[in-house]
């Protein structure tokens, strides 16, 4: 049965997850039909779905595209090239992602913030800062509280969505009243056809966007902003006037806007010269809200990071240990590696997802002592590495961290930043960081 005709009238949601439970809870207050797919014979997400929608209509396993279906909305880890999708498209029948349904539902203005790496922590700097200068904000997408389960709470003045690229290639309309793009390196090419639709996703966040933030090392940026009434940017250099990056004023690093000095780096709670430029992008997207400079400076004196993410968790021996594994990418790995000061044992490896090591390497060239590798890819990392680089393999977290610590020597820093997926050993990437942190406290 084509779609198209005027007896499709069901919705399919495709996958259980979080987002595919949020997407039920949306469609069952709108009093929606709808039937719901997964692939995996028990997904983790069906006993909670009984308890949203009794008696649903449930696919599982390998299935084919039921008839009268008028739209699919697709949980983000389904990627496009699935059968069912793929049938769909054949079929004209529309398939959309979460994001869209929030888009046409949202009743306040909201910030769309995506990047290969840094957008949970922007995310998280702007709803704090809204907070801090007395705005009701709600945060989610990507990021904890699914997008659709934030239209449950009472409308807030402004909504802050994280957003994957998954989540953007299915979406058709996306009028955000400030984008931020925060940077674009190779990524989930596990998912992506290639690079050029990743980066295609990518960039689709400012399509309808009012007001834009522009990483001015992004060349292609600003081609794709000139329709937005306001456009900030932010870089590591010195910035122009009215727009952010870092000055050097007598030997010390400030965080600035045009000749201002905002911050001293040093007063970032936050780790990492990465951490530096995620903050510049917050406070582009501060103002562009209309946010107090003074509220916004407060939280970046005062917000540590988001978990898994450059966290200190010991000093033991006179060697540092520093959880980075939501480093799940090489980009995101070398951004670590060039946050450390001295000699440092990587602990690196997992599911690779396509990426290059290439860069990875340049980055430890001079700074690594020892490399300790672990998961699907670790043979693919070492074989990136320059040549004579001392390297170790491990088979669990535990013994990676022992290794580590053998290697390391006085005043190192022992670094887990895997440049990889965590799904070929662990839950998650918390999971991963959890693993770490024990086996860290266990050397005590």
């Amino acid at each position: 049965m084509n779609a198209a005709t005027a007896s499709a009238h069901k919705d399919l949601v495709v996958g259980l997850g979080a987002t595919g439970l949020s997407i039920a809870r949306y469609l069952r207050r709108a009093d929606r039909d709808a039937m719901f797919f997964d692939s995996r014979r028990k997904p983790p997400g069906i006993k909670e779905l009984d308890e949203v929608w009794p008696n649903a209509e449930v696919l599982l396993g390998d299935a084919q595209l039921p008839g009268g279906i008028a739209r699919i909305i697709a949980s983000p880890g389904i990627s496009d090239s699935h059968p069912l999708l793929a049938n769909a498209r054949k079929r004209h029948v529309e398939v959309v992602s979460d994001i869209e349904l929030f888009a046409r539902a949202a009743k306040a203005p909201f910030v769309a913030v995506t990047g290969s790496n840094g957008k949970s922590t922007v995310t998280t700097l702007i709803y704090h800062m809204c907070q801090a200068d007395g705005r009701t904000a709600l945060a989610g997408g990507n990021l904890g509280e699914p997008a659709l389960d934030l239209l449950r709470h009472p409308i807030p003045q402004l909504y802050v969505l994280e957003l994957s690229s998954f989540q953007l290639h299915r979406t058709q309309t996306l009028p955000a009243a400030v984008a931020v793009l925060l940077n674009v390196s190779r990524d989930h090419l596990d998912w992506h056809a290639d690079v050029s639709e990743y980066r295609r996703s990518k960039y689709r966040v400012y399509r309808e966007a009012q007001a834009a933030v522009i990483n001015r090392s992004d060349g292609e940026a600003a081609k794709h902003t000139e329709h937005c009434e306001r456009v900030i940017s932010f870089g590591s250099d010195a910035p122009a006037n009215n727009q952010f990056g870092i000055c050097n004023e007598d030997g010390k690093l400030y965080l600035a806007r045009g000749d201002e000095l905002l911050i001293s780096v040093n007063d970032v709670a936050m780790v990492g010269v990465h951490n530096q430029l995620n903050a510049l992008a917050a406070l582009a997207a501060g103002e562009l809200i209309g946010l107090s400079m003074a509220a916004m400076l407060q939280v970046l004196a005062e917000f540590p990071g988001l978990p898994h993410r450059m966290r200190f968790v010991a000093r033991i021996g006179a060697v540092d240990y520093i959880n980075d594994s939501k480093a799940t990418n090489v980009a995101a790995a070398v951004a670590s590696v060039n946050s450390i000061d001295g000699l440092l044992v990587l602990i690196a490896g997992g599911d690779g997802k396509g990426g290059d090591f290439a860069d990875l390497a340049e980055a430890l060239d001079g700074k690594l002592r020892a490399a300790v590798l672990i998961g699907t890819d670790a043979e693919k990392i070492a074989a990136a590495l320059h040549p004579g680089a001392r390297v170790e393999y491990a088979d669990d977290m535990a013994a990676a961290v022992r290794t580590a610590a053998s290697c390391a020597e006085s005043d190192d820093t022992v670094l887990l930043a895997p440049a990889c997926a965590s799904l070929d050993q662990f839950k998650n990437y918390m999971a991963r960081g959890d693993a770490f942190r024990d086996a860290v406290q266990a050397l005590t």
